[in-house]
């Protein structure tokens, strides 16, 4: 459960690049998320450069850590050869907190940025990663070495009131 409790949205980095090895670590983790009917609808597009940063960072009027970070993973879902495409969403979700929490795991600091289902968003992410066929953006994962080491959470977050026993 460390991992969990560790794990916060961080929206400042370091200029510290992220270790390529780190970033493998990331994908193994997002891929490891359950997937219903196993059809895996993820793809995922690393930014590294800045003007792919920016672009992506450009997508969203939340999208500052997208610019400020030095590494930006790009989750993108499938359109094409799924067995449960009313599920893929669901996927797609659980393959973005792993990477959140094997993040924090790591010692980086992570945010989510939504995308979908943002029609001027998911347009504007697939602008900038070139228009790659037969996916449609999901969301930014913004990565990098926090500029400040985020506080644990901690199970502090429970609360008994909303546990209904049976």
């Amino acid at each position: 459960m460390n991992a969990i409790y560790l794990r916060s949205s961080v929206r400042q980095y370091t200029d510290e690049p992220v270790d390529i090895r780190d970033i493998e670590k990331l994908m193994r983790a997002a891929m490891a998320a359950p997937s219903a009917v196993n059809q895996q609808p993820w793809e995922f597009y690393i930014a590294r450069d800045e003007t792919t940063r920016l672009a992506l960072a450009a997508s969203s009027p939340y999208g500052t850590p997208a610019k400020l970070a030095p590494c930006v993973i790009v989750a993108c879902q499938r359109t094409e050869g799924l067995r449960a495409p009313q599920d893929a969403s669901y996927d797609m979700s659980a393959s973005v907190e792993n990477i959140l929490i094997e993040a924090a795991n790591l010692g980086l600091g992570a945010v989510w940025l939504g995308i979908a289902p943002e029609k001027d968003r998911m347009a504007a992410v697939d602008v900038a990663l070139g228009s790659p066929r037969g996916v449609t953006p999901f969301a930014l994962i913004a990565v990098g070495h926090p500029e400040h080491k985020p506080e644990p959470k901690g199970p502090t977050r429970y609360d008994e009131t909303r546990v209904h026993w049976i």
